[in-house]
């Protein structure tokens, strides 16, 4: 019974009513995640609770904290906006002793906040309106947190968008080769090493302050937005756990990424691995129209090289994983890892080529909706 897992935890939240009901959700990959009812008078109130994954996030403190302090933000601006907070961001529901999280006697981690109903998620969008939705919902992340200061937040995955100390670690698994695999991929190590300038030029530009340093999601896929399952339209941004301070162009290039591409991230066949152009005009819009009010000109002006500089970084990491004998990754087969790089390099590729097209569809609507 899913409620003899929960009973030891949920009198610490300050969840109101009565409870009524749990059920267990199994689509997370890292945290194991509960929903619960519970009645007031002839009201029901449904929270999300989940335990922790430690072994993922080693400092949940840190995690929380970030999380509490942006959803804190969010709803403080969105309330001001006359916008219905309670479906536009995440609440944080804290412990009886106002914790951010409650600690059992059993070693477990846990959490909870409000729950939002009646709005969906998707693994994969299915049409243009829908990429349209989530770049608004990560437009309006970034806009709701313009004025929170970044560089509070704790930095809970070091170097997590560090291109360039990432580069030296591949270097370092090519002159390991601890898998013995090294002989067999030198053009693949060589395409790297042709691009690793173009990896290190987002670091090089928040480091001499030309790009500012914002809060960062650091996981901007479609299945992180809550879409309305009536109106269709984008409600909030969800799956807090990497918020850290970073770059605007990561959020955008992992986005595009991710949500532009024909093909899986796995996919085999590298001939069908390309950039879908209507897709990334879609989110490009939404996401432009969003910030292009506070963003700079040194970051709208940017926008595509965050696709680049993601879809590379992404593209190294697997294959150094796989020339660490797949230490990182989880693997289905013994070559996933090197299956999924080069996917990605085949889609750098097809950005590279689409490069101007993306940089002149970036500058219209920078244009149109009246960016700096």
């Amino acid at each position: 019974m899913v409620y003899n897992r929960i009973k030891h935890v949920s009198p610490h939240f300050r969840f109101q009513g009565r409870f009524a009901q749990a059920q267990e959700v199994h689509s997370g990959n890292v945290n194991n995640t509960f929903i619960l009812i519970y009645h007031q008078g002839s009201e029901t109130n449904s929270y999300t609770l989940q335990r922790i994954n430690t072994y993922v996030f080693k400092n949940p403190r840190s995690v929380m904290t970030n999380i509490a302090a942006v959803t804190d933000h969010l709803r403080k601006n969105i309330g001001a906006s006359r916008a219905d907070v309670s479906r536009m961001a995440l609440e944080v529901i804290r412990t009886d002793d106002g914790d951010v999280m409650y600690l059992d006697g059993e070693g477990g981690t846990w959490r909870a906040y409000s729950y939002i109903p009646d709005a969906l998620a998707l693994d994969m969008v299915e049409n243009l309106e829908q990429m349209a939705e989530v770049g608004h919902a990560f437009g309006r992340f970034q806009r709701h947190l313009a004025d929170f200061p970044a560089d509070k937040l704790f930095v809970t995955i070091p170097d997590f968008h560090h291109s360039t100390k990432r580069f030296y670690t591949f270097v370092r698994s090519v002159e390991e080769d601890r898998a013995g695999r090294v002989p067999a991929l030198e053009d693949e190590i060589e395409f790297f090493f042709e691009r690793r300038r173009m990896l290190g030029e987002i670091v090089r530009l928040l480091d001499r302050g030309e790009l500012p340093l914002r809060v960062t999601h650091n996981d901007t896929k479609s299945n992180n937005v809550l879409l309305d399952k009536k109106t269709g339209k984008a409600l909030c941004v969800i799956d807090l756990d990497t918020v850290m301070p970073g770059s605007a162009l990561y959020d955008y290039g992992d986005a595009v990424r991710f949500g532009a591409s024909n093909a899986p991230e796995d996919e085999p066949d590298v001939a069908r691995v390309s950039l879908n152009m209507d897709k990334a005009r879609a989110f490009t819009q939404g996401f432009v129209e969003e910030t292009a009010g506070f963003l700079t000109q040194a970051e709208l002006s940017r926008l595509p090289l965050g696709i680049k500089v993601i879809t590379a970084e992404l593209a190294m990491r697997f294959l150094t994983d796989y020339l660490d004998g797949d230490r990182y990754f989880k693997v289905d087969y013994p070559e996933h890892n090197l299956v999924r790089a080069r996917a990605q390099m085949a889609l750098l590729e097809d950005v590279e080529r689409k490069e101007e097209a993306l940089y002149r569809m970036v500058t219209e609507d920078v244009r149109r909706f009246g960016g700096a």
